[in-house]
């Protein structure tokens, strides 16, 4: 069978092309092998930010005297909670589903994808074939090769989305981004929590006093970070799991019920049949693509998570952006000098864009930077959440703001107001002389720009 298009892979960029494509009146496969809607939707940000606000509530409701509002014995109900995450996630799902419904000329295969060929692949049983390919496969957690991991009941970022009870002391193996978030999660619904990380740092990638302030905020809560923790081996016992651990100090034993492995991601790339198309990877898998997202095999495009690069919803959803604008609309996108937001949704939020200092440094720019700790925030005071701080870094030669990193109640939302500037290309000093509503978080900009000065 030949279409106009085949689209392999449901996820968010995959999704919106194929239903684009169709609507153009192109005859589309979108195969999928498991629920539409990919990583984000089923096993990522739509589960996990629903569990986030439910462990959000419960910090409010277990810490209500601090605000002046006395509360009898507060406990969580695990499985009303997972109940009310499948609920959000069928929902979204459902919607995906109808929408392929409503198109007649987008054929759904519920199958693994494999080359065969460079435009030919296996679905099933069938061969089927097209001059334009897209790649939309995602990624899956990255189990390190622990001596002994493999044979402990470990959970990832997917299984641990199904536990109906709170764990009595999760372990949580990696400092980043999903070790954090589901770290302060389980702290709030009331489990001990333990986060071994091999670095130094957590959140390794931001500068140094963004992740101090965090990780004092999630200390805070009594979550116990283990830095430069090099984990040589996990065992099992009678009460759970044992990670034996090498620190500068020496070797350390950490025991706990559950282990979280949160240890990054890598591409499902490797079950694809690429090399029998003579589709290019990289050292970690990833489809190698170019800034157009074209793969080395005219007619073949990845997109989203299986090509590497940042691995964001909006990311993917953007690489489709690029994708659809210039094969349909004539456009010359490309991912070049492509301005990255980002949020690590922990509380307080770590809201990115851009770069950070230290990658602005490396990169050779002078610079000019400018700090507002959370607590010089009226609105921040008002709420008694003044944990975090503001930062930005302004290219000193023009004025122009390389990056900013917020770490507040609402950092995702705040950032994002520095990106539109970005988008713009105005120099921060457009937002020296605006006025603000008093009382908001985003009045704090008034004291981040005037503390910008040339750094050191």
């Amino acid at each position: 069978m030949k279409y106009d298009a085949i689209v392999i892979g449901s996820g968010q960029a995959g999704d919106p092309l194929c239903f684009r494509l169709a609507d153009l009146g192109w005859s589309v496969a979108l195969v999928e092998e498991k629920n539409l809607g990919g990583t984000c939707i089923n096993v990522g940000c739509t589960p996990t930010k629903t569990m986030v606000h439910r462990a959000q509530v419960a910090h409010y409701a277990r810490n209500a005297a601090r605000w002046g509002v006395n509360v009898s014995e507060v406990t969580v109900d695990l499985a009303k909670i997972v109940a009310q995450k499948d609920e959000v996630v069928l929902s979204f799902r459902g919607g995906q589903q109808r929408r392929v419904q409503e198109r007649k000329n987008l054929r759904l295969y519920r199958s693994r994808a494999r080359f065969v060929a460079p435009h030919q692949v296996q679905v099933g049983e069938e061969i089927i074939e097209s001059e334009k390919i897209f790649l939309n496969t995602g990624g899956r957690p990255r189990i390190p090769a622990i001596p002994g991991l493999r044979e402990v009941p470990f959970l990832t970022n997917e299984s641990i989305l199904e536990l109906k009870e709170v764990p009595r002391h999760l372990l949580v193996l990696g400092g980043g981004y999903i070790g954090l978030e589901f770290g302060q999660m389980f702290r709030r619904y009331g489990s001990r929590v333990t986060i071994i990380h091999q670095g130094g740092q957590i959140v390794p990638n931001e500068d140094p006093e963004i992740a101090a302030e965090l990780q004092k905020a999630l200390e805070g809560e009594g979550v116990e970070i283990v830095l430069n923790a090099r984990t040589e081996a996990v065992r099992e016992d009678q009460d759970g799991v044992i990670l034996s651990c090498k620190l500068p100090t020496g070797a350390r034993d950490i025991s706990g019920s559950h282990l979280l492995v949160a240890a990054g991601r890598v591409p499902n790339t490797d079950d694809l049949g690429l090399a029998k198309a003579g589709i290019a990877t990289n050292k970690d898998g990833s489809v190698k693509v170019n800034a157009r997202l074209e793969t080395n095999l005219p007619g073949v495009w990845a997109l989203g998570d299986c090509k590497g690069g940042p691995a964001f919803t909006h990311i993917s959803y953007n690489d489709f952006q690029i994708v659809y604008g210039n094969l349909v609309e004539g456009k010359n996108l490309s991912t070049e000098n492509r301005m990255v937001p980002y949020c690590v949704f922990t509380d307080p939020q770590l809201g990115g864009v851009g770069m950070t200092e230290k990658e602005a440094r490396v990169r050779g720019h002078q610079l000019k930077i400018g700090r507002c700790p959370m607590s010089y925030v009226a609105r921040a005071i008002e709420r008694g959440e003044t944990a975090g701080l503001m930062k930005i870094v302004v290219d000193a030669s023009n004025d122009r703001i390389l990056g900013a990193s917020i770490l507040a109640s609402e950092g995702g939302e705040l950032v994002q107001i520095l990106g539109a500037v970005m988008l713009a290309n105005q120099p921060y000093t457009l937002l020296k002389g605006a006025i603000y509503i008093h009382p908001t978080l985003a009045e704090g900009f008034f004291f981040l720009m005037e503390d910008v000065k040339p750094a050191n």
